[in-house]
């Protein structure tokens, strides 16, 4: 079974790399980040076309995410409960459902901005409401991972210039304690093996040639239970999905598991 996690940064703007991307992976299920469209935007039926249910949590341009499975979708949450808003608002930052034998979350964490800002103190609020919810699901039998963008590089090997990022988010230690806390609960990060660097970055920004030049960042996280973890066969970034006109900003991440259909 191969399930993957894929912030688009826009579904409309790259579906047509995304049905490509599907059919030539063979991806089972998907986690997506960044849909960037309304619930009534989102391309379901280009997707059904293609084999895949759609589980949906978006509300227009910003955010969004989505669940995408050809398993199975089943028992669906929109939303994080107990999640905090964000002036006034929840955001569209996280869906879950079951799929096939699996659990599945879908995440997408708020960018805290700068280390001053209410964005920040929101997204450490975010990622601890994230612990609570997924406790339940995390100490059951059942293999459940939580998939997505978190928005922090859990050590200073996963950012290009460790240097350049001092003082600033996504490396902050009560960002890096936030995903201790989640492992804490009982689940254990993937690692994905790096195919052509030492280091497997998930995400180059489009300025600077920051992608030819591997300047970039592992913040596409995979965290699973233990029967979940003890599933997993290999797992790695799609690098090349990041490569071309009309790429996303984040290539996939790939986990392959040995679970029966």
């Amino acid at each position: 079974m191969r399930i993957a996690t894929y912030n688009v940064n826009s579904i409309t703007a790259r579906l047509p790399r995304l049905l490509a991307w599907l059919e030539s992976s063979g991806t089972d299920v998907l986690c997506i980040q960044e849909t960037k469209c309304t619930a009534e935007q989102f391309p379901a039926e280009a997707l059904r076309e293609a084999g895949y249910e759609s589980a949906v949590n978006a509300t227009g341009r910003w955010n969004g995410v989505a669940l995408l499975s050809r398993v199975g979708l089943t028992d669906v949450v929109s939303g994080l409960p107990g999640g905090p808003e964000y002036e006034g608002v929840q955001e569209p930052r996280a869906i879950s459902a079951t799929c096939g034998p699996l659990r599945l979350w879908s995440v997408y964490v708020p960018n805290g901005r700068e280390v001053e800002h209410d964005h920040y103190t929101y997204k450490l609020a975010w990622l601890e409401a994230l612990r609570k919810a997924v406790a339940a699901d995390a100490a059951g039998t059942r293999p459940f991972a939580v998939l997505g963008d978190f928005n922090v590089a859990p050590t200073d090997e996963d950012v290009w210039d460790p240097a350049l990022f001092a003082g600033a988010t996504h490396v902050t230690p009560a960002e890096r304690a936030a995903l201790a806390a989640l492992e804490g609960e009982g689940l254990g990060e993937v690692l994905p093996r790096p195919l052509k660097y030492d280091r497997a970055y998930t995400f180059w920004d489009y300025r600077e040639l920051r992608f030819p030049k591997n300047k970039g960042m592992r913040i596409d996280l995979t965290f699973g239970n233990p029967a979940f973890t003890a599933a997993v066969k290999d797992s790695y970034v799609d690098r090349e999905e990041r490569k071309g006109k009309g790429a996303s900003d984040h290539a996939p991440v790939v986990v392959d598991l040995d679970l029966d259909l």
